[in-house]
């Protein structure tokens, strides 16, 4: 998104993301101007120096993020859906609807799309793609074609309070648990290789990709794609977005990869756009931090926007997960 653009679309907001996908594919849908910001935010020139300054980098903390996901627990003082606009839950004609259950025992029965295969003698690699945006749309799944024509069984999973399912929204917590949980039950799909488990996500999913393969060693790499690592840059642009008690540092330190970039638990590689020069320092030095903590992690820019460039960074990802997996 320009300057520009920023009172026009600032209503909306992500909302617009839903159905952005399908714009970058339909010639005859306007194009949503693209938000080329820092994980999905309205651009602001006066503002991205001051953000992205190292000295105001959050800390690098000595503890490892999964064991410090089991025994962190979120304080929500605000509890409700998603803030997102959102379309129905249509299935869209290639994929099928899944359930999965997540939340306390389970409380939670919320969708995924998969797309459809045949159950073959050798079993298929699988990418769980997160969407960006804080609703799921049809537009993001037709993004998915070039994982589905490179031979991989492809699933995005909505998250608790997203399109009008139950849950309470947390930003970057309790969602990933979603994640960890639609893993699961990717993995387990017959015809599915558990062991060529791939994760991908844009934006706001890059982020929540970024988190989840700090949480579990069942992928074999994650691409993360425009995802911001910093959770203070990117709440004090989106304040609106805070559920969690403020005051406390650590909601902030749990939702940001660059305080546990030495707990990433696959090979990774970190995509964004050459017009996102505001990703770059944030991006370079959680790739420092990871590298000296033994972590496999690479970055590479794609010709593009925020949005534009998603295309050629979702078939450069599936160039890394073959390179992995060879």
């Amino acid at each position: 998104m320009t300057t520009s653009d920023d009172n026009t679309f600032r209503p909306n907001r992500r909302g617009v993301l839903a159905g952005l996908a399908a714009a970058l594919f339909a010639p005859n849908i306007a194009r949503a101007a693209d938000d080329s910001t820092t994980g999905g935010k309205p651009a602001d020139s006066k503002n991205t120096v001051a953000e992205e300054k190292a000295e105001d980098a959050p800390p690098l903390l000595s503890g490892n993020y999964s064991r410090e996901r089991r025994l962190f627990r979120t304080d929500l003082l605000s509890k409700g859906p998603a803030p997102d606009i959102y379309e129905p839950l249509v299935t869209p004609p290639t994929a099928d609807q899944l359930f999965y259950r997540s939340g306390i025992g389970g409380e939670l029965e919320l969708v995924s799309w998969v797309s459809k295969y045949t159950r073959e003698r050798t079993p298929k690699p699988a990418v769980l793609f997160l969407h960006g945006g804080n609703a799921i749309g049809q537009g993001h799944w037709q993004l998915m074609k070039p994982y589905v024509e490179a031979g991989y069984v492809v699933m995005i999973p909505s998250m608790r309070g997203e399109n009008g399912q139950r849950g309470n929204f947390s930003g970057f917590y309790d969602e990933v648990a979603d994640v960890l949980a639609a893993s699961n039950r990717l993995r387990h799909l017959p015809g599915v290789d558990p062991r060529r488990l791939f994760l991908a996500g844009h934006s706001i999913g890059g982020t929540l990709a970024m988190l989840t393969a700090m949480s579990t060693k069942r992928f074999r790499a994650a691409a993360p794609i425009s995802g911001n690592p910093d959770a203070y840059a990117f709440f004090s642009r989106y304040p609106q977005d805070i559920r969690f008690n403020t005051k406390n540092p650590r909601e902030f330190q749990m939702r940001s990869p660059l305080c546990y970039a030495h707990s990433f638990r696959c090979p990774m590689k970190l995509f964004h756009g050459t017009e996102e020069a505001h990703f770059d320092s944030r991006l370079a030095l959680l790739a420092k931090r990871a590298i000296a903590g033994g972590v496999k992690m690479d970055m590479e820019t794609v010709p593009g926007s925020h949005n534009s460039a998603l295309p050629g960074e979702i078939e450069r990802s599936i160039r890394f997960f073959e390179s992995v997996a060879a």
